[in-house]
């Protein structure tokens, strides 16, 4: 892996769930959620790093919602994507007055707010010092995010896959409903597999494997945890 500036990664992604957009709200954009997310992403690009987003958009809309509504799952789905596209121009709008360059790409054709994804460009972007915010999943129905964020980092040739969720790694039981639950520091891929360990799913981990791409699971709203992790700080959790 390249080193950038004292940084251990010169390319990374980082997914976010669009929940986290929403900080205590239980749906929505939270302005001060955004902003913060915002400041440690910059702190990242002033360190050299090139830098990746991708965004759910599960404060807006969820396909499985819709389906549970009586719609067509991939009419659901394409909401879904949809929802990711206004989350990651919230994102862009706090990164630019920030200071921080960005483009926004979408799999989902709408020039008039996003350029469309093509690898090449994106790549391009990320050369020159951009932050890159993907949207609009894989493009297709009854995909994640999760499986969208793999395949763009594999795509892009990210160093590592940053899993931002609300808890510190990954642990052998949801420590939301086991206060007991044990926390793994380090696993390897087939093993979340066989374990059923619901990190991401199951498509998004064998992609991951399958090209070698390193994860690491980390609590998004610990201070500078993103910082800690492309300085060499071990947090969170490794699948590699």
């Amino acid at each position: 892996m390249s080193e950038t500036e004292g940084s251990r990664f010169k390319r990374i992604l980082i997914k976010m769930s669009g929940e986290a957009l929403s900080g205590n709200d239980k749906s929505g954009i939270n302005p001060a959620v955004v902003k913060s997310i915002a400041e440690e992403v910059k702190e990242v690009h002033d360190r050299g790093v090139e830098t990746a987003l991708v965004v759910g958009g599960g404060n807006i809309f969820r396909g499985s919602i819709g389906e549970k509504l009586g719609m067509d799952r991939g009419t659901g789905d394409y909401m879904g994507m949809l929802a990711t596209v206004i989350n990651a121009l919230a994102i862009q709008d706090s990164l630019e007055k920030s200071g921080v360059p960005t483009r926004v790409m979408t799999a989902l054709e709408m020039s008039a707010v996003a350029e469309p994804y093509i690898r090449r460009r994106a790549v391009r972007h990320l050369e020159k010092g951009r932050v890159v915010i993907l949207s609009g999943g894989t493009g297709n129905p009854y995909f994640t995010t999760d499986t969208a964020a793999s395949l763009r980092a594999v795509e892009i040739d990210a160093d590592v896959l940053l899993k931002a969720t609300r808890v510190d790694g990954v642990y052998d039981e949801d420590p939301e409903k086991n206060d007991k639950a044990n926390k793994i520091d380090d696993i390897r891929y087939i093993d979340v597999v066989k374990r059923e360990l619901r990190i991401m799913d199951l498509t998004a981990i064998t992609l991951c494997m399958d090209n070698g791409l390193p994860i690491i699971v980390f609590n998004l709203f610990e201070k500078d945890s993103i910082l800690k992790i492309i300085s060499g700080e071990r947090i969170g959790t490794i699948i590699h």
